[in-house]
């Protein structure tokens, strides 16, 4: 698959107006573009005022002063002063934040239980009827604890599931809408169902045997697994990744309710210091007097067109007068399907992309994204964009078939490639993000490096998609030059290596005759 990508950009001030200006043949290879930026009107007419001072050089030479980031804390990687941006104008009389665009619902959810409570809460969860998780759910309990489903407080009841599956989104009680796209459930089985019987809250047990959560309030209804897998994939067809494995052996009981997260989740695997919460971003990116935050979501290794595009985006910020924008690089750490790379191993990569200077550590946050993948195209890729804003990006970068996969039983894309950028600009409860369309990124083969797509050269450039990349490394060939930094390639590389050792030392031993 090619790589072409987008970027939402949320209004930077509440109640401004909406001004649309249209470009057509600008220098950054884009054939057509639609900048939707809110700027209040006073603001608009005073631009040069406001915003001076800016630098368009610091922070894109090809080699960039390398400083590690796969550490112990991955806080502490800049110590760059930033001034702040005094905006005038009356919308915006304040200093701007990261925190320009609110939570969905008005205010960040945290449903994790204070330190000196939980003693309390642990009593109680033990004499509850329990639940056990499994992996995935144990993600999701993460994924609604730490608010990044907000205003969502727990696992869906029906009338919350139904809105869910029906129309991508919740209603509340102020009328206000807000986009959800996934289904956030959580699946029972008969034998569960009449253990809890009359009881209206429940504990939930971890895989070790730990209690994890309470679930109060709670409401059993029916899971009809056929209508949630077509609604949310657009075809029941076998070899979905998530659906074998949570959905197929999961119960024919969904139960919902208000959780209560006895603790905070750790995984202990040595990732627990990049797993920051919506909170704990937003209040990184405000330390650091972020005036724009630009997310990008991966689940595959960084390779140099990813870089082209993530600092092509930091310099266009610079350019509409933003002063400090941060890059979130925020690689998704929940469930994925068996042939994508190991979360460690790219979190090992993604590091050496930040050492070889690739992308600049002083501009970078990078941090995990707990949720498990679905594949499930232009409803999945709502689900990413609605997280980060709970996390406090405004801006957000999405590529070619986002959250997409090959059709499990056909030689085709699942989804149209394009749908996932075009379903996000009309998606309800998502109207205060904008796009900004980028166009394709290949390997140049004249330049020997990643370039913006150029049709009238088109045999000039190769597309090496995450499969092909990573067969490259699994049979243990180097990509093109320029692809990837070398470092990163060789973190792929040892990973694959180690991997047929493992295949080969499973396989059972032959006996000569």
């Amino acid at each position: 698959m090619s790589c072409c990508y987008s970027v939402l950009v949320p209004p930077p001030c509440p109640g401004s107006t909406l001004i649309i200006f249209s470009l057509n043949n600008i220098s950054y290879h884009i054939m057509s573009l639609t900048l939707k930026l809110h700027f209040n009107l006073h603001h608009h007419a005073n631009k040069n005022t406001i915003i001076t001072n800016i630098n368009h050089n610091t922070c894109f030479s090809n080699k960039i002063r390398p400083k590690t980031i796969y550490n112990t804390n991955p806080l502490i990687i800049t110590t760059r002063k930033v001034d702040s941006i005094v905006m005038q104008g009356e919308c915006c009389n304040m200093v701007i934040k990261s925190s320009l665009i609110e939570p969905d619902g008005g205010s960040l959810v945290d449903l994790v239980v204070g330190e000196g409570d939980r003693g309390l809460k642990k009593v109680e969860a033990e004499s509850l009827p329990k639940v056990k998780l499994s992996k995935i759910d144990f993600e999701w309990v993460h994924v609604i604890g730490e608010g990044w489903a907000s205003p969502l407080r727990g696992f869906m009841r029906e009338d919350e599931y139904l809105q869910c599956l029906h129309f991508n989104s919740l209603r509340l009680k102020n009328g206000s809408l807000v986009n959800m796209s996934l289904p956030i459930v959580l699946a029972i089985d008969d034998e569960t169902k009449e253990r809890i019987g009359s009881y209206s809250n429940v504990g939930l047990i971890g895989l070790d045997g730990d209690l994890v959560a309470i679930l109060r309030s709670i409401e059993i209804y029916k899971h009809n697994k056929e209508e949630r897998i077509a609604r949310t994939w657009g075809t029941t067809a076998p070899g979905l990744p998530y659906v074998e494995e949570a959905i197929t052996p999961a119960g024919n009981w969904l139960i919902g309710g208000d959780l209560e997260v006895i603790q905070p989740i750790k995984y202990n695997d040595g990732l627990d210091n990049y797993r920051l919460s919506p909170k704990q971003l937003r209040e990184e990116f405000d330390r650091r007097k972020a005036d724009a935050v630009f997310a990008f979501q991966l689940r595959n290794p960084v390779h140099n067109g990813h870089a082209l595009l993530m600092n092509d985006t930091r310099k266009r910020l610079l350019e509409m007068g933003y002063k400090n924008p941060i890059l979130l690089l925020h690689p998704l750490g929940g469930f994925t399907k068996a042939d994508d790379v190991p979360l460690d191993v790219r979190m090992e990569q993604h590091s050496k992309v930040l050492e070889d200077g690739v992308l600049d550590p002083e501009t970078t946050i990078v941090a995990i994204f707990p949720s498990p993948m679905h594949y499930a195209g232009p409803t999945e890729v709502q689900w990413h964009a609605k997280a980060r804003i709970n996390a406090g990006a405004n801006f957000y970068i999405v590529g070619r078939d986002p959250a997409g996969m090959g059709h499990p039983t056909e030689k085709r894309d699942l989804y149209d490639p394009d749908h996932g950028k075009k379903v996000l600009s009309m998606a309800p409860g998502l109207e205060k993000l904008n796009i900004l369309p980028f166009r394709v990124a290949a390997y140049d083969t004249t330049e020997n490096k990643m370039a913006f797509f150029d049709p009238t050269r088109s045999k000039d450039f190769l597309f090496i998609s995450g499969t092909k990349m990573r067969a490259y490394a699994r049979n243990g060939e180097n990509p093109p030059d320029g692809f990837m930094c070398p470092s990163g390639w060789k973190v792929l590389v040892n990973y694959y290596e180690r991997l047929q050792v493992e295949e080969q030392a499973q396989q059972p031993a032959v006996l000569s005759t």
